[in-house]
Order: C-alpha cells, then structure tokens, then sequence
C-alpha cells in the first residue's frame, strides 16, 4: 500500500514546517507507518463526488481528476506527525469523558456529551481536518437512486 504522501514528499513538507520532532527523530519504517495509518484514517471519511476510477485501491483521486489533490497529501503528512506524537482519537475522546479536574477546592467541569466532529471522525488533527473538510461529503444529504 502506497500512502497519499511519499516519505520524499513528506519530508519536503516537513522541511517547511515549524515543530516537527516526532517526524524528524523517526525512524523511516516508523515515518512510512504513520503515513500509512494516515491514509486508511483519510480514506474513512465520506467524500463529496466518486473515485476517478471505481478500481482504484483509495478514495482519491475523485471524479475527473487524474492526481490526488496537494490538500489531501499534505492532511496525509499532518495526520502522519499526529500520529508519530502518539495522538490517537480513541484516547481524545476517552480523555473528553473526564468531567471534572481540580486540586484542592478548586474544581473545574465541562459538558462531555460534545465531542468535536474532526475527533469522532477518527482525525485527531485539526490541521488535517481543515484541508480535508473541503472534499467532505455533505451528511445531510441523502442519495435516493431506484432500482
């Protein structure tokens, strides 16, 4: 399986970028791992249109498009960064159930019932989520086709 991102673009991205230690100080296997996980967690999501081809392995590219969009491979390399920092949506949520934090007498609490959309679409990056929202399906439409 060939990731969205190359570890060569990758890298090239990263170059670019402010705060990269859990990429810089990972090993190529490690950096190859978390842009593979990056992918399956991108091609999750409900995308607006249809594959360019129905036999392609991923979701991109889509419709008349013959490349996946620079959007997407860079959401690639961000989810990728999230990852090698050991963020994991599953731990984000579990950690947004705590409702309550204090020391001594003083206690803060907050509603639980609301879990941010990025988290519970198993993006735990919000940079990845905002290049990645502009191809998002809309989830209040509905397709209605007869048979």
């Amino acid at each position: 399986m060939d990731p969205y991102a190359s570890l060569s673009e990758a890298a090239t991205y990263f170059s670019e970028r402010l705060r990269t230690a859990p990429w810089d100080d990972a090993s190529q296997d490690d950096k190859l791992k978390a842009l593979k996980m990056a992918t399956r967690a991108i091609d999750r999501l409900n995308f607006a249109g249809y594959k360019h081809d129905a036999a392609q392995e991923f979701q991109f590219p889509r419709g008349d498009d013959t490349v996946v969009p620079q959007d997407v491979k860079d959401a690639c390399c961000e989810l990728a960064i999230t990852f090698l920092d050991d963020v994991d949506a599953d731990m984000e949520v579990e950690n947004l159930s705590n409702s309550q934090q204090g020391i001594g007498d003083a206690k803060t609490s907050r509603d639980t019932s609301y879990v941010q959309l990025h988290i519970r679409a198993g993006i735990p990056s919000i940079k990845a989520w905002s290049l990645l929202t502009p191809y998002l399906d809309d989830p209040r439409n509905v397709d209605v086709s007869r048979g």
